[in-house]
Parts: C-alpha cells; sequence; structure tokens
C-alpha cells in the first residue's frame, strides 16, 4: 500500500497538504473510497481511506492507527559533505532506505564543501522514507564543526568510531562494533582527516575502524557503514 507522510495528523479525520494531495490525485489517480496509508513519521503509522480526493486538499477518514516500536540500535552518521551536492543526495537517499537514524555534516580541516542545504536534504529522506516503508523519519543536523563536535558531551553512551585511510589498523568496523548499541561513526571528506584530527579523535576514545580493503569514497564509505551496522543488527 502507497505510504503518505503528514507531520500533523488529526482524529478521525485528517487531511493531506497540497504537495501530498497533488501527488496522490493527480499522479496515482486515487479516488474516494480508495484505502492509503499514513505516517507522521515519528513511528505512528494509520489506515485510511479517502473521503474527498482533493488535488489541494484531500480529507482522509482514519480506520485504525499502530505505533512501530523504535529500533533497539542507533545510528548516528558523521560526514564531511562532498564536493558534489547530488552525490550527497545519492547517500542520503540509499541510507534512508537501508535505515539510519541521524546525520550530522561535518566541516573538517580538509573539506571540500562547508555547507549543504538541509531543507533540500529533508525532502529527499521524506521521499526516500515513504518510498522504502520506513514509520520514522531520521533527524538531519546543521554543517557542524569537526572540533565543536569533539566539544560535546551527548556522545558519551556511543560507541564511537572512526574510518580514514590507513593500511596500517586492522579494525573492522563489523568486527569491532557492538550489537544493539548506539553508534556514532565519523566520514572524512575526499582529502580524508587531517591527522591531528585523527589524533583528537583518539584522545577522546574515538575507535579507528577500516570498511574494509578497497579504498572508498565519502559517499560509498557513509553507505557502507550504515550497511555494515544494519547488517550487525539484523
Amino acid at each position: 500500500m502507497q505510504l503518505f507522510f503528514q507531520e500533523k495528523i488529526d482524529t478521525p479525520i485528517t487531511y493531506l497538504d497540497e504537495e501530498e494531495s497533488k501527488h496522490l490525485v493527480k499522479v496515482l489517480r486515487k479516488k474516494q473510497g480508495d484505502p492509503i496509508r499514513l505516517t507522521n513519521g515519528k513511528g505512528q503509522v494509520f489506515d485510511c481511506v479517502i473521503l474527498e480526493a482533493n488535488p489541494k486538499k484531500t480529507s482522509l477518514k482514519i480506520l485504525k492507527s499502530a505505533e512501530i516500536p523504535e529500533e533497539s540500535f542507533h545510528i548516528h552518521l558523521a560526514i564531511a559533505p562532498t564536493k558534489s551536492p547530488d552525490r550527497m543526495e545519492w547517500l542520503i537517499e540509499k541510507i534512508t532506505e537501508l535505515g539510519f537514524h541521524e546525520l550530522t555534516l561535518l566541516e573538517t580541516m580538509n573539506s571540500e564543501r562547508s555547507f549543504l542545504k538541509t531543507d533540500r536534504l529533508q525532502k529527499k529522506v521524506i521521499s526516500a522514507c515513504k518510498q522504502s516503508l520506513k514509520f520514522r523519519i531520521p533527524e538531519l543536523h546543521q554543517s557542524r564543526k569537526l572540533s565543536e563536535l569533539f566539544k560535546s558531551k551527548d556522545f558519551d553512551q556511543y560507541q564511537k568510531f572512526i574510518a580514514y585511510v590507513d593500511e596500517e589498523h586492522k579494525n573492522h568496523l563489523f568486527d569491532v562494533a557492538k550489537p544493539n548499541g548506539k553508534y556514532l561513526i565519523l566520514i572524512g571528506p575526499e582529502g580524508d582527516f587531517d591527522p591531528k584530527e585523527i589524533q583528537s579523535a583518539f584522545e577522546l576514545g574515538f575507535i579507528p575502524v577500516s570498511l574494509g580493503k578497497s579504498r572508498l569514497r565519502t559517499e560509498t564509505a557513509g553507505l557502507a557503514a550504515v550497511q555494515m551496522l544494519q547488517l550487525l543488527n539484523r
């Protein structure tokens, strides 16, 4: 069943905004009496029937609702944006399909780009959630300097990892991470983290990890990290 997103949902009658209504009526050709599924992106899912298929404001009757429990693990990916916004949008779409929970855009010493429009990325996330039937919208954070992230005490409860190019360390993320945990993994830019940044991470308890034998592009590394942590908790 097609999944739609509406942040504010009233019961027993609710209304889709214009963007969702237009997609429902003009693209999917849904009509009065058709069933659809609705989520608020916070773990709640609603089975509905269309009362009026209006491309500006579709009305729905909620038949039943359910609460989807949170997962037993939490993936927070902190990654330096790529020079090409398209590559980051591709990454966002794919890791949403796989499943992640938080993303922080990092500004590092070797960053190619320090800023991306998170509102555009948010739209990509919502679209991917609907396509892959996810009922919780991951949280996107604004760009943040790595040095500021290191000063935060919010991550003391996380298993903390840093992935960078080093042929010496043999710790593979899949082998080091423990199941059912909260994970924070740092992924650097194409020029990698500066040695000073890596040393600072070590001093804060970040564990150096490998994502495999190949040297990966930034967006590929981010995708690989999320996939490994998902497999670990399968």
